[in-house]
């Protein structure tokens, strides 16, 4: 069943989505800053964005559990404070690691924004801090996330927020774990998740299960274009999508 919360979400329906901001590394912008979110931004692009809590509870804007792919550290993002990431360095530039809370200063509702709660600490205790961030956001907001239970705290404690689930087929996620696999891809959880959306990996659009999920009028966004034959290939399976720009 569809949620019948009088929920605004057509706007995920109406405007193309940057993938962690409209970012390119060799141009010196990376992902997850407040540059990526800046051009994003002058191109009227809703931002998609990723989230971590820390140690001392602060909530951070990055993707990776680690610093490795980022920063050459070995450090994993949930023992680590905020004062030790505000010393790193992205991808070998002057730009640093924002804070949610900095991040949606900047934003200001100019645009939408999807964030991605990441699955390194359970739900139960990143969720009730994400919450008390959002309360005080007047612009477009949706809360997505690989883990089912990020959505089922969002739809107990707060459902007047946009709600989606990420699908994946995993094939090329090495770390990835056969539970997780189940949990995910079998889709056991959306009747009980009943979220407003489901943010689909592009190998999964044509499947069944997912065509179904869009005629019972579920909201699809596909994931990750990355150029125009993705977008002539897939967007007819989706409502939207969120793409990449500037990335090989």
């Amino acid at each position: 069943m569809v949620s019948k919360l009088n929920k605004n979400i057509e706007w995920l329906k109406d405007i193309k989505i940057a993938h962690r901001g409209l970012h390119n590394t060799k141009q010196g912008i990376p992902e997850n800053t407040i540059i990526a979110f800046e051009k994003a931004i002058e191109k009227k692009l809703a931002i998609e964005l990723d989230v971590h809590i820390l140690k001392d509870n602060s909530i951070i804007v990055f993707h990776d559990d680690d610093l490795k792919r980022a920063a050459n550290m070995n450090s994993k993002i949930k023992n680590m404070n905020l004062n030790e990431i505000k010393k790193v360095m992205l991808f070998n530039t002057n730009n640093k690691i924002p804070t949610l809370v900095d991040t949606l200063d900047y934003i200001d509702g100019r645009v939408p924004v999807i964030i991605e709660v990441k699955t390194d600490v359970p739900a139960k205790k990143i969720c009730p801090y994400l919450l008390q961030i959002l309360k005080g956001y007047k612009g477009n907001v949706a809360i997505k996330s690989f883990d089912p239970f990020v959505c089922l705290w969002f739809k107990k404690h707060a459902p007047e927020y946009i709600r989606g689930m990420l699908i994946s087929d995993f094939k090329n996620d090495k770390k990835n774990k056969l539970l997780k696999k189940l949990f995910i891809t079998s889709l056991v959880f959306v009747s009980l998740c009943n979220p407003d959306f489901l943010s689909v990996k592009t190998s999964m659009l044509k499947d069944q299960k997912i065509t179904k999920q869009r005629e019972k009028g579920r909201t699809i966004l596909g994931w990750t274009f990355k150029n125009k034959l993705d977008e002539i290939k897939y967007s007819h399976m989706c409502d939207s999508y969120i793409y990449e720009e500037g990335e090989p």
